[in-house]
C-alpha cells in the first residue's frame, strides 16, 4: 500500500539538464527519493506527539546491532540505512508496513529541500562572511584579508558571542524552500528538481511539499 504524505527521503545523485516542450534547457537535481517503509508510529497517547518513522536505503545487514535489528525485525522490514522520523498533526490510516514513494509528488509542486551542505574547511573572513578586506595601499604590509578589530579597548574588554570571524565554514544543516518539480520518474524513484540542492552527490536529503505558493 502507498500511503498518502508530504515528505520523504532520499540521495542527491547530482545535476544534469532536461528540455523543455519550447526546447529551452533547464539545470535540475537528480534525486533518489524512497521507497520509504513506516518502520514505526509515534502515537500521543504513548509518547505525547503523532509521528511516523521512515526508513531509507540498504546496508549490510551484520552493520547493524542486535537493538538495530530487532527494531525492523518487529516491524517485519528489511534493516534501512537510514531512520528518521516525521511528525505530524494526525496519523490518519498510516501503519507500519506502509510505503512512501514519488508517486505522491507531480511536476509544477513546489518542495522544501533539506541537506547538509559541502563542507569547505577553515576559511577567512572574507570568503566566509564576504568582508571587504583591508586597504591595499599606503603601507599595507599584511592586513589585505585580515578581519581587523574585533571589540572594544577597556570597555566591555571582551568580544561579543557570535562575532563573524573566521572558522569552520559549510557541513550545516540547510534547506532551500519553494524549489519546482520540473518530473517525477516513479519507475526508477526519482524526482527531478529544478536548481540546486545543498549538499554533495550521494548525500541524505529531505523532500517535503512547500508551505510556500
Amino acid at each position: 500500500m502507498v500511503a498518502e504524505m508530504n515528505t520523504i527521503f532520499g540521495r542527491k545523485l547530482g545535476m544534469t539538464q532536461i528540455f523543455e516542450e519550447d526546447g529551452s534547457a533547464v539545470s535540475v537535481t537528480v534525486v533518489e527519493a524512497g521507497p520509504c517503509p513506516v518502520v514505526a508510529l509515534r502515537t500521543r497517547e504513548k509518547h505525547g506527539y503523532c509521528a511516523y518513522q521512515l526508513g531509507f536505503g540498504k546496508r549490510r545487514t551484520k552493520l547493524f546491532n542486535k537493538p538495530e535489528s530487532g527494531h525492523f525485525k518487529a516491524a517485519g522490514l528489511e534493516p534501512s540505512r537510514y531512520l528518521r522520523e516525521v511528525r505530524v498533526d494526525d496519523l490518519g490510516e498510516v501503519k507500519v508496513g506502509d510505503t512512501f514513494t514519488v508517486d505522491s509528488f507531480h511536476p509544477g509542486q513546489k518542495v522544501d529541500v533539506t541537506g547538509t551542505s559541502r563542507g569547505l574547511g577553515f576559511a577567512g573572513v572574507m570568503k566566509r562572511h564576504h568582508f571587504s578586506g583591508g586597504q591595499a595601499t599606503h603601507g599595507q604590509s599584511d592586513r589585505m584579508r585580515a578581519p581587523g578589530s574585533i571589540g572594544q579597548g577597556s570597555s566591555p574588554s571582551r568580544v561579543f558571542r557570535g562575532h563573524r570571524m573566521a572558522g569552520r565554514m559549510g557541513g550545516e544543516k540547510v534547506t532551500v524552500v519553494g524549489l519546482k518539480v520540473a518530473r517525477v520518474i516513479p519507475e526508477e524513484n526519482l524526482i527531478l528538481i529544478k536548481g540546486a540542492i545543498p549538499g554533495k552527490a550521494n548525500g541524505f536529503v529531505k523532500i517535503k511539499t512547500s508551505t510556500r505558493r
